[in-house]
């Protein structure tokens, strides 16, 4: 398990909708939240949901992140991708340099990267 202060965060846009989602239908965004918060069971990972990642146009969305490192957006994602998003946020959380090893990481993280973001305080080396 993760130590708390070194955790790697999921955050999961529970308000993710598929066109033509009526509002009173479980969001899939909800969905995926529910579904890697089951993932993330003694994991060390935390998942937490969240309004909105304004990436509307790429379908649910997810970001990952933790201490020290980048973080990452994804979308294009399916009420499915719980598990590949806690298995991306451990990938993370063990990552000596603060990326996300493309190797291992699972398909849906490999196709869905919208960013990656530096942590605060990066400089990039000359």
């Amino acid at each position: 398990m993760l130590a708390s202060a070194d955790a790697a965060t999921v955050y999961v846009c529970v308000t993710c909708q598929h066109a033509g989602t009526t509002d009173s239908e479980l969001r899939p965004g909800a969905i995926l939240a529910a579904a890697a918060t089951k993932a993330a069971e003694g994991s060390g990972v935390i998942v937490k949901p969240i309004r909105c990642l304004a990436n509307c146009t790429r379908g649910l969305s997810a970001a990952v992140r933790c201490n020290g490192s980048w973080t990452y957006v994804f979308g294009g994602l399916d009420a499915a991708c719980g598990p590949a998003l806690v298995e991306g946020a451990r990938l993370l959380a063990s990552a000596s340099d603060g990326i996300m090893p493309w190797r291992g990481r699972p398909q849906p993280l490999k196709r869905g990267l919208i960013a990656r973001v530096p942590p605060i305080n990066f400089e990039e080396l000359e």
